[in-house]
């Protein structure tokens, strides 16, 4: 089945059978006020490139962005089309490359500070950078390190790495402009930027757990870890709201950006974590609950974003267990 959405200019694009996030606000124009896809394709349904070239480009430019330690660099070598490429796989002792800078903590020990000072909303607006920065990462290290995969698979997580490092570079934009003191010239320079306050590495700790298994890095990364932002943004923007000065509102817009994309990301690793269990015959739900436990993944807590959750793709036996509380291993 074919649906065609007509842009503002009135090109038709055409989306295929697909129940993705992306596609159903091209479809349904009147909730899409962020959407920066409208014009392109979905995911589901990419341009035909020459798949043997072009996957080794994919593979290898993420390699080359993954152990890019300067955040800048990496977030723009994530993002651009560039053919300048590593001439070949290596695998570097040093994965993900990351700045020296913020200083990494266990979770527990980074300092909780209130939202309602511009410090407590600078810290705030620094944890959900890191978060994309990692997320970058992770993204990046999907295309990289699993073999075998179909091509879509990788050209889904290098979109992925691109969407992440714009969400990267728009946070840090705004915590860079959030304040301002003067430098040793008396020029304005920012108050804050990415690596000035503590952080922690609780997202590529699961990266490198599962490095070895493609099917439960797509259960426990994004269909677990980046699933929960779909529940805590809600939360997180509402906080903001009450505080309502610019800055503030200025990222509860940018959090709106990111939590449309972000539906999407969890929406890719549902269809391959869902993709590889029919492949290998397995139930996803069960599966589901054996990795949570073999992995030690996080306990999954309400309140539960219902609809961005059923929007990436979780299904209803997933949606009633989680909203009733119940674990996944008790409810199949």
């Amino acid at each position: 089945d074919v649906d065609v959405f007509a842009d503002g200019g009135g090109d038709a694009v055409e989306f295929v059978d697909c129940h993705c996030f992306s596609c159903s606000l091209a479809l349904r124009p009147e909730l899409n006020t962020n959407c920066r896809r409208q014009t392109s394709h979905c995911w589901h349904n990419p341009p035909v490139q020459d798949s043997t070239l072009q996957l080794s480009q994919i593979r290898q430019k993420a390699l080359q962005a993954l152990i890019e330690q300067n955040p800048s660099k990496k977030a723009d070598l994530a993002l651009s089309n560039s053919s300048h490429l590593a001439s070949h796989f290596i695998a570097p002792l040093a994965i993900p490359g990351r700045p020296a800078r913020p200083e990494l903590l266990h979770p527990a020990k980074v300092p909780r500070r209130a939202p309602s000072t511009l410090e407590g909303r600078a810290a705030l607006i620094h944890s959900i950078c890191h978060i994309e920065f990692n997320a970058i990462n992770l993204a990046l290290d999907a295309v990289w390190r699993f073999d075998g995969l179909p091509d879509q698979f990788y050209a889904d997580w290098a979109q992925v790495a691109r969407e992440e490092a714009y969400h990267f570079t728009l946070l840090r934009a705004h915590l860079r402009g959030m304040d301002s003191a003067l430098d040793a010239n008396g020029q304005p320079a920012p108050r804050w930027d990415y690596g000035d306050f503590q952080a922690h590495h609780g997202l590529w700790e699961m990266c490198d757990k599962t490095a070895h298994d493609v099917l439960a890095r797509m259960a426990l990364v994004p269909r677990t870890l980046e699933a929960r932002g779909l529940d805590a943004t809600p939360q997180i923007q509402a906080k903001l709201r009450q505080v309502n000065t610019p800055d503030a509102l200025r990222a509860v817009a940018i959090l709106d950006i990111i939590l449309h994309d972000e539906i999407g990301h969890v929406a890719i690793g549902n269809h391959w974590y869902n993709w590889l269990c029919k492949r290998d015959g397995l139930d996803p739900v069960r599966h589901y609950a054996a990795l949570t436990e073999r992995y030690k993944a996080p306990k999954l807590r309400p309140p539960f974003n219902d609809a961005a959750r059923r929007l990436a793709g979780f299904s209803d036996d997933e949606l009633a267990a989680l909203t009733a509380a119940i674990p996944y291993s008790n409810h199949s």
